[in-house]
C-alpha cells in the first residue's frame, strides 16, 4: 500500500475513532456538557490532535447527524417498489419506527437531543435531511394526486404525519408508555397499529 493511501486511511480510522466516542459522550453527557477535551480523554488524544480534524463540536455532531439521515433515508429506498402510494405511506410510518427502535442512539441524537446546529445554518441546504423528509413529502403529493387521502396542503400533512410518528418514538424511547403499563413491547407493534390508524383515518 502506497504511503499516500495509508496516510489516508489512518485519517479516516482516527475521524471514525473521533466520532464513536463523541456519540458515546453526547448520549451520556449531553450536548452541553461534551467538550473537545473529554472527547479527546477518551480516546487519549491530546485536544489539538481532535482539531486537526474538526475544528469544532458541532461539526462533530453534525457529522453524526448526516450520518444517521443518510442511513434513514438508506432504510427508505426498498419503499420505492410499492407502486399504491397509500400503501407506500403506511410502510414508510412503519420502517420510521423501525428505524428508531433499531437505532434508538442515533434518533436521540437526531430528533431528541438539544444542541445547536450552527453547521446546519452555514450550508444553504441540509441535503440529509432534507431527502429523508422529501420520501416523505413525495408520497404525500402522490395520495393526494391520486385522490387517496382527504384533500390539503401537501406540506402541513407530511409534517403532521412526521409529527405523529415522531410523538410515539420519543414516546416509546423515553419509555413514557412503559411507565403508563401501556405499550411495553420491545418490538413497538402498538406504535405501529397507532401508526396505521392514524393514516386510515387520513383516508378516503
Amino acid at each position: 500500500m502506497a504511503i499516500k493511501d495509508r496516510k489516508e486511511r489512518d485519517k479516516l480510522d482516527r475521524q471514525k475513532l473521533i466520532i464513536a466516542s463523541a456519540t458515546k459522550l453526547f448520549l451520556e453527557q449531553g450536548y452541553d456538557k461534551t467538550s473537545i477535551r473529554n472527547i479527546a480523554d477518551d480516546i487519549e488524544y491530546s485536544p489539538a490532535t481532535i482539531y486537526l480534524y474538526f475544528k469544532e463540536k458541532d461539526e462533530i455532531f453534525f457529522i453524526i447527524h448526516e450520518q444517521g439521515f443518510a442511513l434513514l433515508h438508506q432504510e427508505f429506498q426498498p419503499l420505492l417498489e410499492i407502486a399504491n402510494s397509500l400503501e407506500r405511506l403506511h410502510a414508510l410510518g412503519s420502517t420510521y419506527i423501525n428505524f428508531a427502535l433499531n437505532n434508538p442512539d442515533y434518533y436521540d441524537l437526531m430528533f431528541i437531543m438539544r444542541a445547536p446546529l450552527g453547521q446546519i445554518a452555514c450550508h444553504d441546504k441540509w441535503d440529509a435531511g432534507d431527502h429523508a423528509f422529501q420520501f416523505l413529502l413525495n408520497t404525500v403529493q402522490e395520495c393526494l394526486d391520486q385522490k387517496l387521502i382527504v384533500p390539503g396542503d401537501v406540506n402541513v400533512i407530511a409534517v403532521t404525519v412526521w409529527s405523529f410518528a415522531h410523538g410515539l418514538v420519543s414516546l416509546h424511547i423515553r419509555e413514557r408508555f412503559k411507565s403508563m403499563g401501556i405499550g411495553s413491547d420491545s418490538d413497538g407493534e402498538i406504535l405501529k397499529h397507532a401508526m396505521n390508524y392514524f393514516i386510515k383515518n387520513l383516508a378516503h
